[in-house]
């Protein structure tokens, strides 16, 4: 993205997560994907997170945040990232159903939006340690609209299960690298239900 452009774009926050299929790879995949968005530039990812499902069942979900600068409208982000899912084989027979993948737009500048096909901030993101924590690996000072600081709201989660698997440089390298090879030696470790 051109410097003009890149002052003038949005930050938001996208939320990734995984149960399904190779979640590790369908997360590596989702940031090179989202890197390559129209008017889009990946600013910084958080580490691999793994999580237990919360408000569902099935395996364990594999968790990280982007940050993008975008000039993509918050519906038009939206979109993109619904089509890098559907890309992914996700498919929504019910709600909180396994994923092969699911990509939240959690966070648009400070914009506050309720409509039925978008909420921001996310409506759920400050109940969710797989969210907060990935966060405040970005940015500890980030501050959610209408929300308690981040430290506050990761006090409120902490009871929730979340361990790192894969460091934040190393997600973001195997992202952004081209070969399968280098994604499948990267990613051992990082499959859910082992150890990291």
């Amino acid at each position: 993205m051109p410097k003009a452009a890149a002052e003038r774009a949005a930050r938001a926050f996208v939320g990734l997560g995984a149960n399904l299929g190779e979640p590790a790879r369908a997360v590596a995949a989702a940031i090179r994907a989202i890197a390559a968005l129209p008017g889009t530039r990946l600013v910084a990812v958080s580490s691999l997170y793994r999580s237990a499902p919360v408000d569902a069942a099935g395996p364990d979900f594999l968790n990280a945040v982007a940050e993008v600068r975008t000039a993509l409208a918050p519906h038009a982000l939206l979109r993109a990232l619904q089509a890098i899912e559907h890309g992914q084989g996700r498919e929504r027979p019910f709600r909180n159903a396994p994923r092969t993948l699911d990509l939240d737009l959690l966070l648009y500048d400070e914009m506050v939006l309720q409509g039925a096909e978008l909420e921001l901030p996310h409506p759920r993101m400050h109940e969710r340690a797989f969210v907060l924590r990935p966060l405040a690996e970005l940015d500890a000072s980030l501050r959610i609209p209408g929300r308690a600081p981040l430290d506050a709201l990761l006090l409120a989660c902490a009871q929730q299960r979340l361990d790192a698997v894969l460091p934040s440089a190393a997600l973001l390298e195997r992202s952004l690298c081209a070969s399968v090879a280098c994604e499948d030696d990267a990613l051992v470790g990082a499959r859910p239900g082992r150890a990291a």
